[in-house]
């Protein structure tokens, strides 16, 4: 089935899902929605954040995809279910691909999940990760400066560093062997975030998983793109688009790539 995989997320954060997709799955297109005026996400209402959600999912439905990959944490954990009751195609969400990733990895069973104010305040995570296990603990931390670094573009360089690092001093005292990037934006500073808790301890994209998820369903359905043609990938960002371009184009490898403005 040629029609294409929707990805939407509060901003620039999904690409690091989209590449993974793009990466397992050759072959599909991809249709990207990034609400980069009105991102980020953590700190709004589940009312805004749903509605939000909804309005990107709609708007891809019109373009025909046949899968929505919600690759935001923040709106996984408040519009997933909803979504997937309503919407005609299979909706995955990035939060249980995550709990999956990291119980996976996990020697100690002692679990970091950055994230978003809206997804710690959500507890999705905890309830994801002890579905699997009971014998996890779930150390949640809100890191809210990382979405605004990732989508300012100022995400190399010392002061990036610094910024990581002091937003993870809370972690000082815990003990932990597996942190789970509970926020696709994080990726993105994944060096960063590896400086700044040492060596010994996984960091964990839901990224992966999530695309392995993508397939499996695909396939299952009998869906995956059988045309040999290379896929045309198209952007859509509610904010800057000349922002959006130089952070897509830079994190996925990709030059010229199709990108539009998208109104609400």
């Amino acid at each position: 089935m040629n029609a294409p995989i929707g990805v939407i997320d509060s901003g620039v954060g999904g690409l690091t899902v989209a590449k993974a997709i793009m990466e397992l799955l050759p072959n599909e297109t991809i249709y990207y929605i990034g609400d980069t005026a009105r991102c980020p996400y953590g700190p709004r209402t589940k009312q805004e954040v749903r509605t939000f959600t909804w309005q990107m999912a709609k708007a891809l439905e019109k373009m025909n995809v046949k899968m929505l990959v919600i690759a935001c944490n923040t709106a996984t954990a408040v519009a997933l279910e909803s979504l997937q009751k309503h919407m005609p195609f299979p909706v995955l969400g990035v939060i249980n691909a995550g709990a999956r990733a990291a119980i996976k990895k996990t020697k100690r069973n002692e679990i970091v999940v950055l994230a978003t104010e809206g997804t710690v305040k959500s507890a999705a995570y905890e309830q994801a990760i002890y579905s699997l296990s009971t014998k996890a603990k779930v150390i949640p931390l809100a890191c809210p400066t990382f979405v605004p670094l990732v989508e300012s573009g100022e995400y190399e360089g010392q002061f990036s560093y610094d910024l990581v690092a002091n937003g993870l001093k809370p972690l000082e005292e815990e003990r932990f062997d597996t942190v789970i990037l509970g926020c696709t934006h994080y990726p993105i500073l994944q060096k960063q975030i590896e400086a700044a808790v040492g060596k010994g301890v996984h960091v964990l994209s839901s990224a992966e998983e999530t695309a392995r998820d993508a397939e499996a369903i695909l396939a299952f359905n009998n869906q995956l793109r059988k045309d040999t043609s290379p896929p045309e990938h198209k952007f859509f960002a509610s904010g800057s688009v000349p922002i959006f371009r130089s952070i897509a184009e830079r994190w996925l490898e990709q030059e010229h790539l199709d990108i539009h403005r998208i109104k609400f």
